[in-house]
């Protein structure tokens, strides 16, 4: 029997392209495995070199307290001797954060202290009860927490202006008379003026998250001080928190993920910018401890 030459081209490269597809396919799934093994393993991170150096050399002294750390301290909220601090990344923030962290939380747990390190000039931690008063400024802070009046990132502007038209409202009923006008450029400016204050007005100046167990957060989200501030509810993520609370979902975000993961939606969602990962190095810390810790369980056999 003949076979001719035309058949078994085309059969060659049908098989051929059937291998490529699932040379494709594999790297997909390859991918995507990795992407779920490491999901923190795109970010744009300044060097873990300092990391590893004091890693290696163990626990170190805090230059404030004198007391031995590792990496850091968390009662002081610096470096340890062994991990100079201009060799931190330093995050410049569009807004202030005040974190309230709660008496009970131990403080070599939390990650609250991550954001202090890498953005000192706009962060501040608060240990309740002493917490300060909102009043004057609640305009324009808003606080981290899911609740049935809380709103979506992506509504802040929209609530902001809400506000502002009603503060602005001008109900003077007195009757006047509407004269041509020539703009000059004193008008222009005090126009400008006018449109940056507007846009002023309808961007948080600062925003508030409880560093808690969520079965010990009740005691401080009902705190009078507290209440009447806008209320706004993070997107769906899952933790890579290696300390995850038991019996709670994986959506439960330890505090510096929550405070990353807000900028990032706030940068797209408020400030209509794309996100080139402007506040990545927040995670500087958590991402390196992160990949420790996953790293150690996987030499030791476990999930």
């Amino acid at each position: 029997m003949s076979l001719n030459p035309s058949t078994f081209l085309n059969q060659e490269s049908h098989q051929k392209l059937k291998r490529n597809f699932e040379c494709l396919k594999n790297s997909q799934q390859q991918t995507t495995s990795s992407l779920q093994d490491n999901p923190l393993q795109n970010l744009q991170l300044a060097s873990w070199e300092v990391l590893e150096k004091a890693q290696k050399s163990g626990r170190s002294k805090c230059p404030r307290c004198g007391s031995s750390r590792m990496f850091y301290c968390y009662s002081c909220y610096v470096p340890v001797e062994t991990v100079p601090t201009k060799e931190i990344p330093v995050v410049k923030l569009p807004l202030k954060i005040d974190i309230i962290k709660h008496p009970n939380e131990t403080d070599g747990k939390s990650t609250a202290v991550h954001a202090k390190l890498l953005a000192p000039e706009d962060v501040t931690i608060y240990t309740y009860p002493c917490i300060p008063d909102y009043e004057e400024k609640r305009h324009e802070i808003a606080l981290i927490f899911p609740g049935p009046n809380s709103i979506s990132v992506k509504d802040i502007i929209l609530h902001l202006e809400k506000n502002v038209s009603c503060g602005n409202d001008d109900s003077s009923s007195e009757p006047f008379l509407k004269k041509p006008k020539i703009e000059t450029k004193e008008d222009r400016n005090l126009s400008e003026y006018k449109s940056n204050s507007r846009s002023e007005d309808t961007v948080l100046k600062k925003v508030i998250f409880i560093d808690s167990t969520w079965n010990q957060t009740n005691k401080i989200i009902t705190d009078e001080r507290l209440q009447g501030l806008l209320q706004i509810e993070l997107k769906t993520r899952k933790t890579c928190f290696w300390r995850h609370q038991k019996g709670k979902p994986d959506t439960y975000l330890s505090t510096i993920e929550a405070i990353y993961y807000f900028l990032v939606d706030y940068h797209q969602e408020v400030l209509k910018e794309s996100y080139k990962g402007h506040y990545d190095n927040l995670l500087f810390f958590f991402s390196f401890m992160y990949t420790l810790i996953k790293n150690a369980k996987n030499s030791a056999g476990k999930e």
